[in-house]
């Protein structure tokens, strides 16, 4: 599938697949859309409601790395203890990484984002001290994991282009992953999406959402 880069509103760079019409971050900024759904309503909520000694994340389309490396730079601002798998099934290019300008729209070093990309599919790796990265290549049909994470960020495509990852038995599967009193966060608002988190026992919050976007959903599980 052909793909190109889009400056976003905020200056940062993302990936747009033309023949979808649909791109791996919001178009109104992919930084400020990252830091509002997955790190500000996501890691920040429940760090504030919960203070785990240790987070373990697990990261739905771990795509341009940009999540992952909101959530190093938080790890190191509030020296906290962070586990992070990030699945992804088609990783990008070294080329189409090299396009992306994160480092440079944050103000900070791109050695840590570096360092995300380099390290080796299926071996946990110490990005900095205290965050340990896992990279999966897989298909999220196929996670296994049980009672596992504090929190998942669902950054898959959209309901729109992949209904399928956003289907009863795929959000199950997540369901399944978190630990109890575990959290999913998600940009989506779609009504089809709610009512499927609904069904396989999530508590569902619709919250504003990012530049562009009027709403967005934080998903809770109570058992």
């Amino acid at each position: 599938m052909k793909r190109t880069f889009l400056k976003t509103g905020d200056g940062s760079i993302t990936i747009h697949l033309p023949d979808w019409d649909e791109q791996y971050h919001s178009k109104h900024g992919a930084i400020a859309e990252a830091q509002h759904v997955f790190i500000k309503t996501g890691l920040h909520y429940f760090c504030d409601k919960y203070t785990p000694n240790t987070l373990s994340i697990l990261e739905i389309g771990f795509g341009t790395g940009l999540n992952a490396f909101l959530t190093v730079i938080e790890s190191k601002n509030k020296q906290l203890q962070v586990e992070y798998t990030g699945v992804e099934a088609y990783p990008i290019e070294v080329k189409e990484l090299e396009a992306l300008n994160y480092a440079e729209v944050l103000e900070v070093s791109e050695n840590d984002f570096q360092k995300l990309h380099s390290a080796e599919w299926e071996r946990k790796t110490t990005i900095v001290p205290n965050f340990q990265l896992l990279k999966r290549k897989q298909f999220f049909s196929k996670i296994e994991d049980k009672k596992a994470f504090h929190l998942i960020y669902f950054d898959a495509f959209g309901a729109r282009v992949q209904p399928e990852l956003w289907t009863l038995e795929i959000l199950k599967i997540m369901y399944d992953s978190l630990k109890e009193k575990g959290m999913l966060v998600t940009y989506s608002a779609k009504g089809s999406v709610r009512r499927n988190m609904e069904a396989v026992g999530f508590t569902v919050e619709r919250l504003p959402g990012p530049p562009g976007k009027r709403e967005m959903l934080r998903a809770s599980k109570n058992s």
